[in-house]
């Protein structure tokens, strides 16, 4: 039997919260999704004008970064052919949904992955650092 931690609505929004505070900073009205440990969506906010392509695009985000464990720009980097952990196609991967693209972040408690935040509308660099910010908001909360 697993014992499995897991985000809760709460902290889904406190999360989502970091990130809109962010994105406020930029000036950039972001889509923000939150998932849990597997990939599935716990909560989302689509400020008013994030782009609708950035609806889907912030749930792969999160769905990569939470069910692969890492932050969806590094599978950027490894998908340049020639790089030497070359991942070059797996962007296709799963329909479609791993996504190679700066904006999805793991969020951890203990070391153990609880769940993923993905944020799309921005530039790779602004999506991250709303991504970022909701991390660092979480992690605020839970230590």
């Amino acid at each position: 039997m697993l014992t499995v931690n897991r985000l809760n609505q709460t902290e889904a929004k406190l999360i989502i919260d970091g990130a809109v505070i962010k994105a406020k900073e930029f000036g950039v009205p972001m889509c923000i999704s939150v998932v849990d440990e597997s990939g599935n969506l716990l909560a989302f906010e689509r400020m008013d004008g994030g782009k609708i392509h950035s609806i889907t695009l912030s749930q792969d985000k999160a769905f990569t970064a939470a069910s692969a464990r890492k932050g969806t720009h590094i599978f950027n980097q490894a998908c340049i052919p020639g790089h030497e952990n070359n991942l070059f196609g797996i962007h296709t991967a799963l329909g479609g949904r791993m996504c190679i693209v700066g904006g999805g972040l793991p969020i951890t408690y203990q070391g153990e992955v609880v769940g993923g935040i993905g944020v799309s509308s921005g530039s790779p660099e602004q999506d991250l650092g709303c991504a970022q910010a909701g991390v660092d908001t979480f992690e605020q909360l839970s230590s």
